[in-house]
């Protein structure tokens, strides 16, 4: 006997018994984009390596650790996304949609990371993201924080997740904090550990995020970029606190929140929980008005969010219940070759007639026996029964599977309408 293949360590099956869930949140997640106006983009999953490591940059974990890169038969490097950002930056200028225009935009879809697997991390990881571009205020800024508050609410998980703020403020006062910054981390050098020496040179604010206890106090203490904001930014950021303010959004300053990357400035923003384990945030999102340059177009405004599915689904609450959604309405049972041939055009019949119809019909023949055991298995609401004496009387035998209630004989140009009624 051949030896069984298993699936890739961290790209995981999602099986039928779990297609539901993740449809009721990707359903929810459609309709949000439609309320708000905002428009689907698709990219490929494939693009060239040279993106990421022009927009994410060369010296990161994702580019050096985490990539899947490989080389096509004409020798050009190719990566599978490991984010959909720069796919969405890449996408908008290729085609034009930034010229002179205001785009609101999403996206869902796979990524990949060679990450180590654990509970809501994996290496194909599905992804919900939205991206702006052409609007440079403090409103559009709010405007996605209050779609992701919106998100939470619609989807019964507002009181599991917590709103921090941050603001990152102009590239150039960045620069000044970054060198304000090193020189408070060198003069602790002793203190810091093997990943933020490293960052020192590199990435100094990723320091400010790290996930070690031992760095707590070091990182606490350490100067605040917030204080370093240029009159524009603080004006930008104070705007927007007072606009979630005044539509009731609590959230909590976080002076740590950063984005290391050069072309992110002013707004950043996460949602955590501290439902997950160590992996805490659910959506996180900023203003990247650097890098529609970066990847060769005019300076644009930028801001937008990303949301890992995986993890969103393992917060909806009670969402186990959903399973019953993917049950059917009726399962028709067919005894005999009549009925087969009859029962087949009937259910196509029906189908036609009522859209939102899930009429299992049996395959495979066997007893009535039988094929009451697999209606009754498939927890469909009721089984309809043809035979040869129901064809002969132009009928249907309509038996409830969840309820202790006789069954019906009905006739077969009134089953249409029964359904619809009893669905």
């Amino acid at each position: 006997m051949s030896k069984l293949i298993q699936a890739v360590r961290g790209m995981n099956d999602i099986l039928p018994d779990k297609t539901a869930h993740w449809q009721y949140v990707e359903n929810i997640l459609r309709q949000l984009m439609h309320n708000y106006g905002y428009d689907e983009i698709r990219m490929p999953v494939v693009e060239s390596t040279a993106l990421f490591k022009r927009s994410i940059g060369e010296v990161t974990d994702i580019v050096e650790k985490e990539m899947y890169t490989f080389e096509d038969r004409n020798g050009d490097s190719l990566t599978l996304r490991p984010e959909g950002t720069a796919s969405c930056v890449r996408a908008t200028l290729q085609n034009g949609l930034l010229h002179n225009q205001i785009q609101r935009l999403w996206y869902m879809g796979p990524m990949f990371r060679h990450e180590r697997p654990q509970k809501g991390r994996y290496r194909q990881f599905h992804q919900f993201g939205v991206e702006t571009f052409g609007l440079d205020g403090p409103d559009i800024d709010a405007e996605l924080i209050l779609m992701s508050h919106r998100l939470w609410k619609n989807l019964g998980m507002l009181n599991d997740v917590t709103l921090e703020l941050n603001s990152l403020g102009s590239s150039e006062a960045r620069l000044k904090y970054r060198d304000v910054l090193v020189d408070y981390f060198k003069a602790h050098m002793s203190e810091l550990d093997e990943d933020s020496q490293r960052r020192l040179s590199s990435n100094p604010l990723r320091i400010l995020d790290s996930k070690n206890p031992e760095m707590q106090r070091l990182n606490d203490n350490a100067p605040k970029l917030i204080d370093h904001l240029d009159d524009e930014s603080q004006q930008h950021f104070d705007i927007l606190c007072e606009i979630l303010k005044s539509a009731g959004i609590k959230y909590k300053l976080n002076t740590r929140l950063v984005r290391g990357l050069d072309y992110y400035s002013k707004t950043v923003f996460e949602w955590t929980t501290d439902k997950l384990g160590a992996q805490g945030t659910v959506c996180a999102g900023g203003r990247f008005d650097g890098l529609v340059e970066q990847l060769g177009g005019k300076q644009t405004s930028a801001m937008g969010f990303a949301l890992g599915l995986e993890r969103l689904i393992e917060l909806v609450p009670d969402i186990d219940k959903l399973k019953l959604s993917s049950t059917p309405d009726a399962y028709l049972i067919l005894v005999g070759d009549r009925a087969i041939s009859a029962g087949i055009k009937l259910a196509e019949t029906w189908r036609n007639e009522l859209t939102d119809l899930k009429l299992v019909m049996n395959c495979g023949g066997g007893s009535l026996k039988s094929q009451l055991k697999k209606a009754d298995k498939s927890s469909a609401k009721f089984a309809l029964i043809i035979g040869d004496d129901e064809l002969d009387k132009n009928v249907i035998t309509l038996k409830y599977l969840r309820e202790k209630v006789e069954q019906e004989i009905i006739e077969i140009s009134n089953i249409a309408n029964y359904l619809k009624l009893n669905k």
